[in-house]
């Protein structure tokens, strides 16, 4: 009885709380709205590229619940802009994600309109700046309208992609000689061979890729100084038998801007993503590709910065690559299979696994590079340098390779212990490192096999352990200090005059490394 009776006053304190409300009862907004801010601004977008999702909070302080008659895009229909006002894409046909009616507001709270755009540059020629468009939301059209602001940033690029038939909706794929008997073999790998009229990047406009871009035989892929490059996601180059790239780079005077430099990135331009690994595959310079050479590129974000295979008994090197920066790598920074590499003044770091493998053997000669890796040292299974002379196939047989590796004036370092590793399985495996500073600060390994310090023919004059001293290796920032262990470290017999940012080396006593030191502002 005393249950029932709880129950019954309950109900009726209820009803009559209810009835005294006046939730539902809703009031025209007044133009009192409140803005997070009074101008969104979209990132930098490519063409025909879909955003990012932008938000903007709106504010009702009042302690009225209010109605919002419209709120809709100051250019109606034709807009670019698209909005999804809490949940909700508005009126449908034509309007829909442009045009809201009646948005109601809690008195003292709030709600989120998320944004989007995909803009088409070639509509924009009438306007005054053809790469920036705008618009505005608009709230409660009328006596009472408020408004916020949309910018957009648009760039035009040259675009390379895949074909896709029309009837059955299949993308192009790459044809080439993949396991080297002499015949191409269909495969997976989306993607074009470039036309003779696109190997050429220069500096006008952007170029963005979908798929992998092949260099056939015969084909010669030259990037100018200044070229950008943009690659989707899954995309990259690859250059097949007979074919080459030549990254042309010069030296910029704007480290910031990089403008005569050729970087290598994703089609992703917002600052969220502009350090973020693995948004696009590689640049793989595949079996029978030749004298590839790279000078003053900046490699980023990629899944493997650069993959090259074989041809370590080639006349001339594979890949050449000098005054370069491959960062961010989700894999590898600098993969070789069997292959064959020159590297000078060349600075590699924070790579999922290694930021340079030389796997199944292979002819490599570094000078003056920088060889780091500061990704999370929990999550990766190989210090900065993996060297090995041997693959296993899954039978579980292992095949092994002659490896001839010589690192001179390098700094091999990070923030796990060892950032050495050096196996071999029985082929000839003949490695030195001469003047540099490495970090291997570990009893179980020193003094054995691969890691006999003490024997002159493999180690001369290294340093061990010494702090290098870099600016900010975990933001990229490679340059040394006045109090790195790298400091003079260098041996001058085989010096290049001038750093990669061409400042000139100290004579007799480089340093060790791809920069020589200076002093850091505070």
């Amino acid at each position: 009885m005393k249950r029932l009776l709880s129950f019954l006053i309950c109900f009726i304190v209820l009803v009559f709380w209810s009835s005294c409300r006046k939730d539902f009862e809703f009031s025209p907004s007044t133009g009192n709205l409140e803005f997070e801010r009074d101008t969104v601004y979209l990132d930098t977008v490519f063409t025909n590229i879909g955003s990012s999702t932008y938000n903007l909070k709106v504010y009702n302080r009042s302690d009225d619940d209010i109605v919002i008659p419209t709120i809709q895009l100051e250019n109606g229909v034709n807009s670019f802009y698209r909005m999804n006002v809490d949940g909700t894409t508005g009126l449908e046909g034509a309007q829909e994600g442009k045009f809201f009616e009646n948005v109601e507001l809690l008195a003292n709270d709030s709600l989120f309109i998320f944004i989007e755009t995909t803009i088409d540059i070639s509509t924009l020629s009438t306007l005054e700046n053809q790469f920036l468009y705008t618009d505005k939301i608009l709230f409660d059209a009328g006596s009472n309208q408020q408004d916020v602001d949309l910018v957009t940033l648009v760039k035009d690029a040259v675009f390379i992609f895949a074909n896709r038939d029309e009837d059955t909706g299949i993308i192009e794929t790459l044809t080439f000689d993949v396991d080297g008997d002499g015949t191409p073999d269909e495969t997976t790998l989306q993607g074009r061979y470039l036309e003779n009229d696109e190997l050429t990047f220069t500096n006008e406009k952007p170029y963005v890729i979908y798929g992998y871009a092949g260099v056939g035989a015969g084909q010669t892929l030259t990037m100018e100084p200044g070229a950008r490059v943009h690659f989707h996601a899954d995309s990259g180059i690859i250059v097949t038998e007979g074919g080459t790239l030549n990254i042309n780079g010069e030296l910029s005077t704007d480290q910031d801007v990089l403008e005569n430099e050729v970087i290598l990135e994703s089609d992703r331009l917002e600052p969220l993503y502009e350090n973020i690994p693995g948004q696009w595959g590689t640049i793989w310079l595949f079996n029978g590709s030749e004298n590839n050479t790279i000078n003053y590129a900046t490699i980023k974000n990629a899944t493997i910065g650069i993959l090259s295979e074989f041809g370590q008994n080639d006349t001339n090197d594979k890949l050449t690559i000098t005054n370069s920066q491959i960062y961010n790598s989700s894999a590898f920074g600098l993969l070789g299979r069997a292959t064959s590499i020159t590297a000078e003044n060349v600075v590699i770091n924070n790579s999922g696994q290694s930021s340079f493998a030389g796997t199944l053997g292979g002819k490599y000669n570094f000078t003056h590079c920088t060889i780091a890796n500061y990704w999370n040292s929990s999550f990766r299974q190989f210090p900065s340098i993996l060297l090995n002379d041997f693959v296993v196939d899954e039978n579980n047989t292992v095949f092994t390779n002659t490896t001839n590796a010589e690192f001179t004036n390098c700094i091999i370092y990070g923030n796990d212990n060892p950032e050495l590793l050096l196996e071999n399985e029985g082929g000839d495996f003949n490695f030195k490192f001469t003047n540099c500073l490495i970090r291997f600060d570990n009893p179980n390994l020193e003094g054995t096999g691969n890691y006999n310090f003490s024997d002159a023919m493999r180690y001369q004059d290294n340093l061990f352990n010494a702090d290098p001293d870099f600016e900010n290796p975990f933001e990229n920032l490679m340059r040394i200090g006045e109090d790195s262990g790298a400091n003079s470290l260098g041996n001058t017999d085989f010096n290049f005059l001038n750093d990669i940012l061409g400042t000139s080396r100290n004579v007799p006593e480089p340093d060790a490394g791809a920069y020589e030191s200076v002093v850091f502002e505070d």
